[in-house]
């Protein structure tokens, strides 16, 4: 079978498996080495330590599968809508609200992979959805998918940036050549001066310390003092960079049920979360991205976002968390709360 043919049959597939867009890529080093060495040396990834090792792979994808020839840039729509049910959870990121994309990305690309390898016999590929050291966004950039906006996320000019991106790097010559999409951004800074915590510090720069999906979800201690007012009612991720881009006006209606809202989950109001113990908090987001912050730190969230809120009514269940709960992290949030709300009159 020619390149070209099995790049088309690898596209229908991913078509049919529910990917909606595919480019491939010469595999090589990354351009954006010197840009990720700079935002290390000035620690903006914070406690992401992650990011310091295997610097090599992630800049290259040759090390991560010796003999690789071909980046696989996969790219999937999530559900942007943000009325009726969605609406009531806003202090959740949109790509969160329904199960874990890991989950369901993994398991697309590994039937994939099964038939490529029924096409190519004894090829090698390996698959990425965040978890591998792959510089993602610049691969589907250098494949035409979209360009990498000054929020530092992919942008495309007919469905905006609600989407995932996962990868394949194989050594088949898949690729046939680069397409670069050019920047669309022109004069535009709506995300820049919308970011709450003010963590875009410069076009394409994204000091995480500060940005809220840093902070209510990587982070796993406190909350800077200074900062928790600027979090608003968020509570895991942020999609304010996003909302205010002009190019998300052209969002792609989704349809796959598990990019929506799971109600299931999110029932009820903010102050019922503070009653879950560990046990009822993985039951509850068993499947779900929320799961990554842990118990303590999804609580320690919504204790500021209700601090915030600035509801009295409030009051009686952060003050049970700030007695009972058995996590410090919590009491200690609970009680920034609670003072909030009483300053607030």
């Amino acid at each position: 079978m020619s390149d070209a043919s099995l790049r088309e049959r690898i596209r229908a597939e991913s078509e049919r498996l529910g990917f909606d867009r595919i480019a491939f890529v010469p595999a090589g080093p990354c351009r954006d080495a010197p840009r990720l060495d700079r935002w290390l040396a000035n620690a903006y990834h914070g406690e992401m330590k992650w990011m310091e090792r295997a610097r090599e792979r992630r800049t290259d994808p040759r090390r991560l599968l010796p003999g690789a020839r071909t980046v696989v840039s996969l790219l999937t729509f999530y559900d942007a809508s943000d009325d009726g049910a969605a609406a009531r959870w806003r202090g959740v990121a949109r790509y969160a609200r329904g199960s874990d994309y890991h989950n369901v990305l993994y398991r697309r690309l590994r039937k994939l992979v099964r038939r490529i390898a029924e096409d190519a016999p004894g090829s090698r590929t390996v698959t990425a959805v965040d978890a591998r050291p792959v510089l993602e966004k610049e691969w589907a950039e250098r494949a035409g998918l979209g360009w990498i906006g000054k929020h530092t996320n992919l942008v495309t000019t007919d469905g905006g940036s609600w989407f995932f991106l996962s990868e394949l790097v194989t050594d088949l010559a898949l690729a046939d050549g680069e397409q670069p999409h050019p920047d669309r951004c022109g004069k535009c800074t709506d995300c820049l001066r919308a970011c709450p915590t003010g963590a875009i510090v410069e076009p394409w720069v994204v000091d995480a310390r500060r940005c809220i999906s840093y902070l209510t979800i990587e982070l796993k201690g406190s909350v800077p003092v200074e900062l928790r007012p600027l979090v608003g009612e968020w509570i895991f991720g942020c999609d304010v960079c996003q909302e205010v881009c002009p190019w998300n006006r052209f969002a792609t209606p989704v349809t796959e049920p598990r990019f929506r809202l799971d109600e299931g989950r999110f029932r009820g109001e903010l102050t019922d979360f503070l009653r879950l113990d560990d046990d009822a908090f993985r039951a509850r987001f068993e499947g779900s991205p929320v799961r990554r912050a842990g118990r303590d730190g999804f609580l320690r969230n919504v204790c500021i976002a209700l601090g915030n809120r600035g509801d009295r009514g409030a009051l009686p269940a952060l003050e049970a968390a700030a007695r009972d709960d058995p996590s410090a992290l919590v009491r200690e949030h609970a009680r920034w709360a609670i003072e909030r709300i009483d300053a607030s009159g």
